[in-house]
């Protein structure tokens, strides 16, 4: 039983592989396997643009060239061939690391939550800290390196899923097609998020009374966007890692669980007819999300308590 995450993009995987087969293998594979990848894109797609919101306008684009850089660094150079190897040598690990990996998204998000509900301002603190423009800057690009990491990893992975019939090298070219593909679309759209307000106010300063119009709305909903996709992205970050969560579990074998969230989804979902599918999705999400805020909070609570009082974990030479 599929996990919401991968249950969602099944359909269009299936679409992908018969416009595929008259394409060469790596060629269809990267299709099929970007497919099955793309809900992973959406959130990264939207985490990103909070890493520049705040920032001078000037340095917007820059920031994210160097985000989008460190991005296809972390696909090729890390992931790429760690894919590989895990597929060829310890195939078994994959699952696990994936798990850690959506343990971690689920706790990003979560604390982020947490520090909302309590007013903890700490990232923002720290950030204040910088002693110039660019140290701030290295931070924020650090942070969204770090993060971009963790959904770079589940997006390699859930492609490496879709490309265990083909050889080593073959699935190396298909995972390198997949990320510089993956890359450019996703830096290429939040590039073009974050630019809105600037086209805006292009289109404000123009004779014609259409432009100016459109004009002055991007200016006054720009801002807006970009506050809620910082809220979009959390939310994203919670859904992509319980639904990682769920799906590893079912891998290693524990399936009561899914198989309760899956039935569950069912259920609701059949009392509004023909809007199943929509519902199905929307509860298999909501129910991958409170997995996210469970593990996430568990784990926020026990790194907390282990930061609140580091003094008591120093040994004495």
């Amino acid at each position: 039983m599929p996990s919401g995450l991968i249950a969602l993009l099944d359909d269009v995987s299936m679409i992908a592989k018969l416009a595929s087969a008259s394409l060469d293998d790596v060629a269809g594979a990267t299709a099929k396997a970007g497919t099955k990848a793309a809900g992973v894109v959406i959130d990264d797609t939207a985490v990103t643009p909070r890493y520049v919101t705040g920032l001078t306008p000037d340095r917007e684009l820059p920031i994210i060239w160097k985000i989008a850089l460190g991005s296809l660094k972390n696909k090729l150079l890390f992931l790429l061939p760690g894919a590989v190897a895990l597929s060829a040598f310890a195939p078994v690990l994959i699952t696990p690391l994936l798990m850690i990996g959506g343990a971690y998204l689920a706790f990003e998000a979560t604390e982020k939550i947490v520090e909302a509900i309590l007013h903890d301002h700490h990232h923002e603190t720290e950030l204040l800290q910088a002693d110039s423009a660019k140290e701030l800057e290295d931070r924020q690009v650090a942070g969204a390196i770090r993060t971009d990491f963790i959904l770079s990893a589940e997006i390699m992975a859930i492609a490496l899923n879709e490309l265990s019939d083909l050889g080593i090298a073959e699935q190396a070219a298909a995972l390198a097609l997949v990320g510089l593909v993956i890359t450019v679309a996703v830096y290429g759209v939040v590039g073009l998020i974050v630019k809105l307000d600037d086209i805006g106010l292009h289109l404000a300063e123009r004779a014609s009374r259409t432009s100016k119009a459109v004009g002055r709305g991007l200016v006054h909903i720009v801002p807006k966007l970009l506050t809620s996709l910082s809220g979009i992205g959390t939310a994203a970050m919670l859904w992509v890692g319980g639904g990682i969560l769920l799906h590893g579990i079912e891998e290693l074998g524990f399936e009561q669980l899914p198989h309760v969230v899956h039935d569950a989804g069912h259920a609701i979902a059949s009392w509004f007819g023909p809007l199943h599918a929509i519902v199905k999705w929307l509860s298999d999400a909501i129910a991958a999300s409170i997995i996210g805020v469970i593990v996430g909070g568990i784990i926020a609570i026990i790194v907390r308590q282990l930061t609140k009082h580091p003094e008591q974990f120093v040994v004495d030479a």
